[in-house]
């Protein structure tokens, strides 16, 4: 599981940067600022989270059996994949229907910061 974080973090944070030049380069001009604006908050906690989910794969190196830092894990991939997903989503395709989906991904931040922090918690 550990490797696994590891990786997806990585990829993460590398995927974070190409849309963050691919945003300033590529797309300032070409939307409103307000669209723009939601590309950029989906890459910066694309990139706050895949650096998270990093910490989290040297955490469960560290704490094997905490179940917790599995989950708290599991929840940062999934609320990139929600949260930035759907600010991409949105943005790109200008359909609404990605709109709803933005706050799943936010409750599975917070979760998983919760998650994390209660693992944390226990094993001190």
């Amino acid at each position: 599981m550990s490797k696994l974080f590891l990786l997806f973090g990585s990829l993460s944070a590398g995927l974070a940067v190409i849309l963050g030049a691919f945003g300033a380069h590529g797309l300032r001009g070409k939307l409103p600022v307000n669209l723009l604006s939601a590309f950029e908050t989906g890459v910066q906690c694309q990139m706050y989270h895949a650096l998270a989910l990093m910490i989290v794969g040297v955490l469960v190196q560290i704490y094997p059996t905490s179940n917790l830092l599995k989950w708290s894990g599991a929840l940062f991939i999934l609320g990139s994949l929600l949260f930035s997903g759907s600010l991409y989503g949105l943005v790109l395709t200008q359909i609404k229907l990605f709109g709803p989906v933005t706050p799943l991904g936010g409750v599975a931040f917070i979760a998983g910061w919760l998650l994390l922090a209660y693992a944390l918690f226990k094993s001190a």
